[in-house]
């Protein structure tokens, strides 16, 4: 027999080396083999609790922005949105201690009907909240309007004459005109994981899967939230003027510009 066979041999007698390494305190071969078993059991479930942790810790890191949007599931928001700072028209009414009167329900949306050229929209519904968190959905809105100040938010629901396009807007009483500017700016980056609360009304319902656009309008220190759609939830077509219909629903800031009116009068009585 050859030496390489010799030490096969030796090696295939000779029991694993770990196997017996609990027997010189006392453990015979069966008591070692429970033990290895159970620190195989113990082995799945520590790694088990550590990817727990793991998720969990992923949860974590994960920010407001995307947790608005994993708590939006299901909800309609706007395909696209576009926002604009408030201009120097709005300056009498740039702080709300020069505008401390608030906002009714009748005063924005005190008009039945609503028009822009060929477009006429039928107030549906409206309603005015005193907390604004009751009129929008996302983490990350709901803080930006807590930093803002936000008293009120009036929201208002529309239907085209011709019951092709819905609208809505929601008009929002902050604290100054930087942070109306901050809140329209910040939804640039937001808006798919935070948006208003549509009212709810069954003959004008944005389709959660359709098309919409949303656009952001600060005021001196209110900010206007306009969301546009077709009923049916298709994009627009070449005859489907959604300029002209978001001018028609934002005929309701007609009141804002009574406010400044207001607001200026009131500075140059005080100078006299």
């Amino acid at each position: 027999m050859s030496r390489e066979s010799t030490r096969k041999r030796r090696r295939s007698n000779q029991p694993p080396p770990d196997e017996n390494f609990l027997a010189p305190i006392g453990i015979n071969h069966t008591q070692q083999r429970i033990l290895l078993i159970v620190g195989v059991v113990v082995a799945v479930l520590a790694s088990s609790v550590g990817f727990t942790a793991a998720v969990a810790s992923l949860g974590r890191d994960v920010t407001a922005d995307q947790t608005g949007a994993a708590l939006g599931l299901g909800k309609p928001r706007p395909e696209v949105y576009r926002a604009w700072t408030s201009p120097k028209l709005f300056a009498p009414i740039a702080d709300r201690q020069a505008d401390a009167e608030p906002l009714t329900a009748k005063e924005i949306f005190g008009a039945k009907t609503v028009k822009n050229g060929k477009i006429t929209l039928r107030l549906l519904d409206s309603q005015l909240d005193a907390d604004c968190a009751a009129a929008v959905w996302g983490q990350g809105l709901i803080g930006e309007l807590s930093k803002a100040g936000c008293t009120q938010a009036v929201r208002g629901v529309f239907l085209s004459s011709d019951r092709r396009y819905v609208a809505h807007y929601t008009m929002f009483n902050l604290g100054t005109a930087q942070a109306a500017d901050s809140l329209v700016n910040a939804l640039n980056v937001q808006y798919r994981g935070n948006w208003t609360q549509a009212l709810p009304n069954p003959r004008a319902v944005f389709p959660v899967d359709g098309y919409s656009e949303g656009s952001g309008h600060a005021m001196g220190h209110y900010a206007g939230l306009v969301w546009l759609a077709r009923v049916n939830g298709g994009e627009p077509a070449r005859n489907d003027d959604f300029v002209a219909l978001s001018l028609a629903v934002r005929s309701v800031e007609k009141a804002l510009y009574r406010r400044v009116v207001a607001a200026s009068g009131a500075g140059a009585a005080e100078e006299q």
